[in-house]
């Protein structure tokens, strides 16, 4: 049975990114081992991992802070040095810069709809 994190679009999202990360990074040069591939396997996993925490914080406040400090800046850097990597010839998938750019949009409107909601009167 899903929970609520793994039905949240953000989430399912950057675990699909996590993973093709993975699949695109077993290709590289054995000598980018200690460079390329660890940033990006760690910077993809963050991404994933930061966003199944903020979904459990109570604050709001430490929600969208976990959210647009980490999350956002995971999302970045890895969105960025993947595109280096595709430069340097190391992978040719020109559409995971694409599916990032999608994945931060998704999260500021995650963060749009959080706000809104505690504005929301109670009945």
């Amino acid at each position: 049975m899903a929970t609520g994190l793994e039905n949240l679009k953000i989430y399912q999202l950057a675990a699909d990114l996590e993973v093709t990360v993975h699949e695109i990074i077993r290709r590289f040069p054995n000598d980018e081992r200690f460079r390329s591939v660890d940033q990006l396997s760690r910077s993809s996993s963050s991404v994933t991992n930061n966003i199944a925490e903020a979904y459990h914080k109570r604050s709001l406040k430490e929600k969208i802070r976990i959210l647009n400090d980490i999350v956002k800046g995971e999302a970045e850097e890895t969105k960025r040095n993947l595109d280096v990597c595709s430069r340097k010839g190391f992978h040719s998938n020109t559409e995971i810069s694409a599916k990032y750019t999608d994945l931060l949009k998704m999260v500021s409107g995650y963060i749009r709809f959080l706000r809104a909601q505690t504005n929301k009167p109670q009945n």
